[in-house]
């Protein structure tokens, strides 16, 4: 099937027609006509590399009252991502080839966006031994991302020995960085507000002091680490001084930590509680700079679906986690491009050029040039919607943003120049 789009602004430039056919960017110009093609009119749509996101529970196998690979995968694609990789704590762990074997085929099943199991560091993430990486890295999954997410991988000499691990497989280890002996308890940001609100204190010393610990291991032994969802300014401090001996780290952050303060704490709202705690204005601000300055390489979405009676309860007994795959690149537009701090062409970076790098998708995060896979979506900056949960694509409603207007609509999404949505509607 040929598609041509008419008058799309690639990374928000000047408009310009795209030829899509047999899965890959055949050509990029002005006036173009083919006869046979499907003409999508793209007038005032800005088109970007499909978004890839480095951090998502689908939560299948064991939990699928809360989300399937099938759902999970069209609330990515409305999202705007082309590929998502599945976070390794499901029931049972995907922590073997056959675990993350079944995650991929199901994946393949849905066909909305390319499903990349994420393989557990240790087994059954308890943190005392190495799982199978050989073994899922050479699966048919091709495992290259392993972490225990959720949990930290706490002791330094198996963390030391997974990096040496991984660093022969060419993968790298997502670490979960948090210090569980100084969490006991940790309900929310320590500061004052936590102090007022009777709330358990979860220190930024927490994350602070693994990030550190690892970014001396992964030099030491010249692997790859990758640190998940950082929350903090002094995160921030570490990650520029690691770069800066050449270590090897890169790091993500979530949307709700680029928008939302521990001020939403106040109504003790459990949709508002999440691992890593939401933090303070100073935070905010250092983790925006931090991605546009290139310290934080991606926006990665955390998307962490929760059954009703995990979240509608009191805070203390409530899950960590919130939705985000559907508004990531709204929130995105909002706290970063809006005030500034990224164009389009920074968008495509820290959402698909650097999150497929750091997986390891060759098929993923490539310019939007002739000969191309045809990976790409096209997003309405002019439009503002108010976040609704009930009609998100999730099988979960715990999304942080509902009531909040956002700018920004996907309108299309491509993978492989096969339509996953279009007009802002899922396909399948």
């Amino acid at each position: 099937m040929t598609t041509l789009i008419k008058g799309a602004r690639l990374y928000g430039e000047d408009p310009v027609d795209v030829v899509l056919k047999d899965g890959v960017i055949t050509s990029v110009g002005e006036h173009l006509s083919v006869p046979t093609a499907e003409v999508i009119d793209a007038d005032g749509l800005i088109a970007l590399p499909g978004l890839v996101d480095l951090h998502t529970h689908l939560r299948e196998p064991g939990r699928e009252d809360t989300e399937t690979v099938e759902t999970g995968s069209r609330a990515a694609a409305l999202g705007g991502f082309t590929a998502v990789h599945a976070m390794a704590n499901t029931d049972p762990v995907a922590d073997t080839a056959g675990v993350v074997e079944q995650v991929w085929r199901l994946g393949q099943e849905a066909g909305l966006v390319d499903v990349i199991p994420v393989g557990a560091v240790t087994v059954g993430l308890a943190g005392e031994r190495l799982a199978e990486l050989g073994a899922m890295a050479d699966s048919a999954a091709r495992v290259r991302v392993f972490s225990d997410d959720g949990r930290c991988v706490a002791d330094p000499a198996l963390m030391r020995r997974a990096l040496e691990y991984v660093k022969a497989l060419d993968g790298v280890v997502a670490q979960h960085a948090e210090e569980p002996r100084l969490t006991v308890g940790a309900q929310m940001n320590e500061g004052d507000r936590s102090a007022r609100l009777g709330l358990g204190g979860w220190p930024a010393a927490a994350e602070e002091s693994i990030i550190a610990r690892d970014v001396l291991l992964a030099g030491h032994v010249g692997a790859r680490l990758h640190v998940c969802h950082v929350s903090t300014a002094g995160s921030v401090e570490i990650l520029r001084w690691a770069r800066s001996r050449g270590v090897q780290v890169t790091a993500e952050v979530t949307p709700h930590h680029l928008l939302l303060t521990d001020e939403c704490v106040e109504g003790y709202d459990p949709v508002f509680k999440v691992n890593p705690p939401l933090r303070t204005d100073e935070d905010v601000h250092a983790l925006r700079a931090a991605l546009a300055e290139g310290v934080i390489d991606a926006v990665a979405t955390d998307h962490a679906p929760h059954a009703v009676e995990d979240k509608e309860c009191e805070w203390a007994m409530a899950r960590p986690g919130m939705l985000g795959l559907e508004q990531a690149l709204s929130v995105v537009v909002q706290t970063m491009v809006e005030p500034g701090l990224l164009d389009w062409r920074g968008v495509a970076d820290r959402m698909s050029v650097r999150p497929a790098a750091i997986g390891r998708l060759p098929g993923h995060g490539r310019p939007l040039s002739p000969g191309e896979p045809a990976n790409l979506v096209l997003l309405d900056p002019a439009a503002r919607s108010v976040v609704d949960p009930a009609a998100l694509a999730s099988r979960s409603r715990n999304s942080p943003y509902a009531g909040r207007e956002l700018p920004g609509r996907v309108v299309h999404t491509f993978l492989r120049g096969a339509q996953t949505v279009t007009d802002g509607k899922a396909v399948k």
